[in-house]
């Protein structure tokens, strides 16, 4: 046995239809594509929410409100969990980048600090944003805030 007479098991291998080779094989004419309309022409392929012709879903649903170009989204980062994270890492500083080597936030992410918990020492916390009391909260803890 050589790989050049292999061959495969008898009755395994069908051979395909063939289409579109004249009258006497019953699949000559259209080809088993019916008669005219789109599916019948070559290249013809299902467009995404296409409807048959009928005015699409999309396009029906009416349109509301004002989508921000310009719009900053920020992540959102609490007191308490950064002093979970102080507890579980031994951090002295936090910074987005220390956040993203611990996986915790996207390099093109923007974080905010908001204010839900108290911060148990002091220590300096870099961010994009911060809240109002959570400023308030980490200068009276007796830490310090760089905003980038």
């Amino acid at each position: 046995m050589e790989l050049h007479t292999l061959k495969p098991a008898k009755g395994s291998v069908k051979n395909g239809k063939r289409i579109a080779r004249g009258q006497g094989s019953g699949k000559g004419g259209t080809a088993t594509r019916g008669h005219k309309g789109a599916k019948s022409r070559s290249g013809w392929s299902r467009k995404r929410n296409f409807e048959g012709g009928q005015m699409p879903l999309q396009m029906r649903l009416p349109k509301r409100g004002f989508k921000n170009p310009n719009r900053k989204d920020y992540t959102a980062l609490n007191l308490d969990k950064i002093s979970a994270l102080v507890e579980k890492y031994g951090l002295t500083e936090i910074t987005p980048e220390g956040l993203n080597k611990l996986g915790l936030t996207k390099k093109s992410e923007m974080i905010k600090i908001l204010a839900q918990g108290d911060l148990a020492k002091g220590m300096k916390i870099v961010a994009h944003a911060f809240s109002a009391t959570a400023k308030e909260k980490i200068e009276s803890a007796g830490g310090s805030i760089e905003q980038v």
